[in-house]
């Protein structure tokens, strides 16, 4: 299955948004436009799976390169490495939560909680993070996805959990989602905008009204992160088809700001 479909047809729209130059903005940018989508069913249940983690947030290391804009690299990062040293490449996006709290948009800490309560069955020794504030579709699909795929197998990645920053960050991750499952392995993107997903068709997608930046989860809100994530892993297995999952993660938390808890 192709990864952009007509993509003749969107590259000419891209061009022409390209050619507006000063005059074109994110909101005239020519999202892909997909009507179907790859799909791989879960074959074990998440207890037992090697989950990884892919961020287009564009965290590195401290004291390492940083991405350029249009970047079509990525870090591996160890999970070992504490949030307080890694930066963010914040484009399109805020990075003031993702700073104060990194888990609000590279959940980590919370992953590893699901490990030791035996929610999944193991997060992978590296995550994998790239600035997904990347125009080109046509480049992220062809060189950054396929590559991607390439350290998802030699690290035998069972699933994986697939977190946006910004709008066009959607985009890039909805792409890789895709590229990822067409090679065989079962994804899961976490969104908190319907219609981008909607326009490029991420195999799975769990949205809820959260905002960029804060994908994850509100920042030093443990309790809403898990509660997030755990609904939007949750749905991995039980999804027979590609689609899209209104999480209800929104009322809950909305219940329990009102009693004061957090």
């Amino acid at each position: 299955m192709e990864i952009i479909e007509n993509l003749e047809r969107w590259q000419r729209r891209y061009d022409s948004w390209q050619q507006a130059g000063s005059n074109r903005t994110d909101a005239d940018y020519p999202l892909v436009k997909n009507l179907r989508a790859p799909f791989t069913p879960a074959r074990r249940a998440l207890p037992m799976l090697n989950l990884a983690l892919i961020s287009s947030a564009g965290a590195y290391i401290d004291g390492t390169p940083e991405f350029a804009a249009n970047d079509l690299t990525f870090k591996e990062i160890p999970i070992e490495v504490e949030g307080s040293d890694l930066r963010f490449a914040a484009r399109g996006y805020d990075a003031t939560a993702v700073t104060e709290d990194t888990n609000s948009q590279l959940p980590v800490e919370r992953l590893l909680e699901f490990e030791n309560n035996g929610i999944i069955g193991r997060l992978n020794g590296v995550f994998w993070s790239f600035s997904g504030y990347l125009p080109d579709a046509s480049a992220v699909a062809s060189e950054l996805a396929p590559r991607l795929v390439e350290r998802l197998q030699r690290y035998e990645v069972q699933a994986v959990l697939l977190i946006p920053a910004s709008r066009l960050c959607h985009q890039s991750i909805a792409l890789v989602a895709r590229t990822v499952e067409a090679a065989g392995i079962p994804t899961m993107t976490l969104a908190v905008l319907k219609d981008v997903v909607e326009s490029v068709r991420p195999p799975r997608a769990a949205f809820y009204d959260g905002e960029l930046g804060t994908v994850a989860g509100k920042p030093n809100f443990p309790e809403h992160q898990r509660r997030v994530l755990d609904e939007a892993l949750r749905l991995i297995e039980p999804m027979d088809q590609p689609g899209i999952r209104k999480l209800v993660v929104d009322l809950q938390s909305q219940v329990q700001l009102s009693r004061g808890e957090r």
